[in-house]
């Protein structure tokens, strides 16, 4: 698989939110406004590209079976933590991102409030971590979905954002009103990011 088609399968096709459902409470509760959405999805991404690779390399080197050949242990297989390894690695990046906030953008760290420590259990990025290792991606390709699964997942929340601030001077029957129809909304935007899945990498499809 290409670097452009993974891309494409992880931010598109296989988009955490739209076709996985991953991270789904805080999907509709940050995108009621816009400049919230963009900083929650600004957060995901960081959070998702630098945690993909750096569990992968946890995996590889210290969890999976024969990972500690090099330390003369052939035959410890660890991988029974790597649920509880890779929450902690995504702990520690949001606590930092959270310092890095507080710090640098105020403004936006208020705004976040309580979401931001929520990133920590979000699903949608452990989720990455744990499609990275069934996957079984090389290094190079977990760097790539990493940024991939995280661009996707800061579109969908952005567009759903900018398409329900737009809802807000509409007039729905009633019964579609809240929650309803901004789950009509993610079903629709869901059925546009499937679009790409009938592009074609060289004559691959």
């Amino acid at each position: 698989m290409s670097t452009l088609e993974l891309f494409v399968q992880a931010a598109f096709v296989q988009n955490l939110a739209l076709a996985f459902f991953l991270g789904m409470c805080m999907f509709l509760a940050v995108s009621r406004r816009m400049g919230t959405a963009v900083g929650f999805g600004l957060a995901v991404l960081v959070v998702q590209t630098i945690t993909v690779p750096v569990n992968h390399l946890i995996h590889e080197h210290l969890l999976r079976q024969g990972a500690l050949a090099w330390a003369g242990l052939p035959d410890v297989d660890l991988s029974f933590l790597g649920l509880i390894t890779y929450i902690g690695v995504i702990a520690a990046m949001v606590q930092l991102l959270e310092m890095v906030l507080e710090r640098f953008f105020p403004a936006l760290f208020t705004a976040l409030g309580i979401y931001l420590p929520l990133l920590t259990v979000n699903c949608a990025v452990l989720g990455g971590s744990l499609f990275m290792v069934q996957r079984e991606y090389d290094f190079t390709q977990s760097v790539v979905f990493g940024f991939s699964s995280g661009f996707g997942w800061l579109l969908a929340i952005v567009l759903l954002a900018g398409i329900r601030e737009r809802l807000r001077f509409a007039d729905p029957p009633a019964g579609l009103r809240g929650l309803g129809l901004s789950f009509l909304v993610v079903g629709l935007i869901s059925m546009g990011f499937m679009a790409f899945a009938g592009l074609e990498f060289g004559g691959a499809r």
